[in-house]
């Protein structure tokens, strides 16, 4: 087939030789049209590969939305402890915070699964692949959702505080039920679009042998070379993944702006 396809090229490059004879004889020419129609076959008409990788799909695709949900939940969690620990700078841990977030923004996904997969065996330590790609995950999506809560607490105007002191709130009363709801409100389009960027690092995931959507798709690849039939499914699993969680975040925003929330005049006490 690929010799066929060579010397179409040729042909359309150059469709006559030196003795001025077609390039293409008869029989390569009807070679070359059964494969063009198996082509199109392949990817229009016959379904059966995608019929028989589409179970496959499935379950890498759950497993795929298993460890990010996990991952985000373990990120959001880690990065509002993070971000409240810079944001009063409480000594020491302020220190360690700052490295941390540093450290993580700063290094490759790959490279931190690399670590927990292949490293601390060495210390005697053996995590699973699915262990190991959600803790990578909450490692890195930490860092970025404790720099978006940092930038929403850093917004919340100082009045806002004192009026609940004045009140009677205690201290810790005032961040739930004052400070962290206008903080979250702020920063919620940093929110999506972190989600949406952790989601979308899952795909390094096959790196440490995890049958996540990536996986399959290069499985499908090296056994049958039908790439386009194999990203095509990519794409539509992806899309059916992030579209959802976009569109939500759209709605929660319009919601929230609607309602007063996240409004400059509001939060600056005006």
């Amino acid at each position: 087939m690929f010799g066929n396809f060579r010397k179409i090229m040729a042909m359309i490059k150059n469709p006559y030789n030196g003795n001025k004879k077609y390039i293409l004889s008869k029989g390569d020419f009807k070679c070359y049209n059964n494969c063009i129609i198996s082509r199109w076959e392949v990817l229009f008409l016959d379904w059966s590969i995608v019929e028989q990788y589409l179970p496959l799909y499935q379950k890498a695709f759950l497993l795929t939305l298993h460890i990010a949900v996990w991952g985000i939940l373990g990120s959001f969690l880690l990065g509002l402890i993070v971000s409240i620990i810079r944001h009063y700078r409480i000594p020491v841990l302020a220190q360690v915070a700052t490295a941390y977030i540093e450290l993580s923004r700063n290094t490759p996904l790959l490279i931190q699964l690399f670590f927990l997969y292949f490293g601390l065996p060495r210390i005697g330590i053996v995590l699973s692949s699915e262990v190991c790609a959600t803790l990578g995950l909450v490692f890195l999506g930490g860092s970025y959702m404790a720099e978006s809560f940092r930038s929403g607490l850093e917004a919340v105007s100082q009045t806002h505080q004192e009026i609940g002191f004045a009140i009677g709130l205690t201290p810790l009363q005032v961040f739930r039920y004052v400070v962290l709801p206008q903080a979250t409100a702020i920063a919620l389009p940093s929110f999506s679009a972190n989600v949406i960027f952790l989601i979308k690092e899952t795909s390094v995931f096959s790196a440490v042998a995890l049958a996540d959507l990536m996986y399959v798709a290069k499985d499908l690849i090296g056994l049958y070379y039908e790439t386009d039939i194999a990203l095509a499914m990519l794409v539509v699993a992806y899309l059916m993944m992030l579209l959802p969680i976009s569109l939500v975040f759209s709605w929660i925003e319009r919601r929230l702006r609607h309602a007063g929330f996240g409004n400059s005049s509001t939060l600056s006490g005006k």
